[in-house]
């Protein structure tokens, strides 16, 4: 009697090599488009909180009749508070919280400035000429 011998073939070197390879590829792809991903997170963020200040600075003028003048204003993570009235419980600090993303207010009292820098150049929001610390984008949001 003949025997049949079946022999189980592996996969070759090359084989494996090239599967390695094209995993790799398709990781430093989809790695390249997370970082993008949390990069328009944090600007999503920054863009949020202007205008939540921006909700208190007109509940504060509506009150007062004009809004704190620049150094009035509360650091980031302290209350804006007048007269016994909070505005604002704590004032938001940027999502990194380092040079230079973070957020800056200038106001003499009848008008005020609030900016953020961006980290993504190509967002659609971004202000037309950035502002000059900044070194991609900005976001400015003015008394209306």
């Amino acid at each position: 009697m003949n025997k049949i011998i079946k022999k189980v073939k592996g996969f070759t070197l090359i084989e494996l090599l090239i599967v390695i390879a094209i995993i790799g590829v398709l990781s430093a792809l989809l790695m390249a488009n997370f970082i993008g991903v949390r990069q328009r997170a944090r600007d999503s963020q920054r863009k949020a909180d202007l205008r939540q200040i921006q909700s208190a600075l007109e509940l504060y003028r509506s009150d007062l009749s004009s809004y704190p003048t620049t150094a009035s204003f509360p650091a980031c993570n302290l209350s804006l508070i007048s007269g016994g009235t909070t505005y604002m419980q704590k004032v938001p600090c940027d999502p990194t919280n380092t040079s230079p993303f973070v957020y800056s207010y200038s106001s003499g009292g009848t008008t005020y400035t609030l900016y953020a820098c961006l980290e993504n150049g190509s967002d659609s929001q971004k202000d037309a000429s950035k502002q000059s610390s900044c070194t991609l984008a900005s976001f400015t949001v003015t008394n209306p």
